[in-house]
């Protein structure tokens, strides 16, 4: 204290060098790398998405049945029976938020990979859309990141579309895991959700399928350029039926964000991987990425690998009520040639070879 008021003192005569001098003499605060803490930052944004995913869904429950059993069972009666009282909501368009897809962990989200989105041709809000993702990676981070959110602007480079990501049903029956998908424009993947977004929600929707789905994930590994699409065809007969004009999007890098144990077909442990995907609706697949801490131990957060998604361009699909396998056939052949050429023409800008293929299972 002294020494402050000493330093004071030289100020009021004029002699301000002493004031420098004594700053310069104090500790500076442990104040962190700007840099580490964005980084910091976009690690926890991935991470809550991993963990929301795995365990939001299952955790909240326990916590309403748990609710049941003390003092707070009335606020558990409420939102049960609020519950079932919404329970179809996710089927007729859901309940997206713009204020949850406009919030700021996403950006953080978007910078921790990098995730960009790429626009190669205009969508016109008269049409209604389906778009087929591809691949399906552990946990569609590209997909999530460009169309549950705003993070790389959708809205503002596809102008007067609507994007609706669909996936798995069951996930809709979890308390509060439902509203959080749903407020990012989230749906089921099943005929009654997507029938109402393409038939009664006018026109300038587009609604995202991961093609693939659960048996295209127990593939991907890094370096590998796979998609499950051969015999996947009911998205295109859909397509048919509503008027619905197919894009192809492929996402370089979504397949390198985590490394993967892949057993052989035939083996004891892709039976059951085969067995619980039939009864549960998704694979249980071996994986790992980072750790929190460092990127040279395993953990749950993915690697910092940039996804780079890239919209092709839209096959006009007339309206047919009734396709026939023939009619199907023709459309499905023309996406596959559509997605490979998508695939051919970007893969060197993305960090593949030339000589790097589009493998179709």
């Amino acid at each position: 204290m002294k020494t402050l008021l000493a330093a004071y003192s030289g100020v009021v005569k004029g002699t301000g060098s002493s004031v420098l001098s004594v700053l310069q003499d104090l500790p500076s605060p442990p104040w962190p790398c700007r840099s580490k803490m964005e980084k910091h930052l976009q690690c926890i944004s991935v991470l809550q998405w991993v963990i929301s995913f795995l365990a939001l869904g299952l955790s909240a429950t326990v916590l309403l049945i748990y609710m049941f059993c003390t003092d707070c069972w009335l606020i558990a009666a409420m939102y049960t029976a609020w519950l079932i009282f919404d329970w179809n909501t996710p089927k007729q368009g859901g309940r997206r938020s713009s204020w949850v897809r406009n919030w700021t962990v996403w950006t953080y989200f978007r910078d921790y990979f990098p995730v960009r989105l790429i626009k190669t041709h205009d969508l016109l809000p008269s049409r209604n859309y389906i778009f087929g993702y591809h691949p399906h990676g552990i946990f569609c981070f590209g997909a999530f990141c460009n169309f549950g959110t705003e993070a790389t602007s959708f809205s503002k480079k596809f102008p007067g579309i609507k994007p609706s990501l669909a996936t798995l049903a069951g996930n809709f029956r979890f308390p509060v895991l439902r509203d959080y998908l749903m407020s990012g424009g989230i749906c089921p993947v099943n005929k009654n959700s997507i029938d109402y977004l393409l038939t009664c929600n006018g026109t300038g929707n587009a609604v995202v399928i991961v093609v693939g789905g659960a048996a295209e994930s127990l593939e991907c590994a890094p370096g590998k350029n796979s998609v499950t699409l051969s015999r996947r065809k009911g998205f295109v007969r859909l397509a048919l039926e509503k008027g619905s004009d197919l894009v192809p999007v492929y996402s370089f890098g979504e397949n390198d964000a985590y490394q993967q144990i892949i057993f052989e077909e035939g083996s004891w442990w892709r039976l059951v991987q085969r067995k619980m995907q039939k009864i549960v609706g998704f694979a249980p697949c071996l994986f790992h990425g980072c750790s929190f801490f460092s990127a040279e131990t395993w953990g749950i957060v993915p690697y910092c690998k940039p996804i780079t998604t890239v919209v092709g361009e839209p096959i006009t699909v007339p309206k047919v009520e009734e396709p026939t396998p023939d009619v199907v056939d023709q459309y499905h052949a023309m996406y596959i040639q559509s997605l490979q050429c998508l695939f051919d023409k970007y893969k060197t800008h993305f960090g593949l070879k030339e000589s790097d293929v589009l493998e179709i299972l």
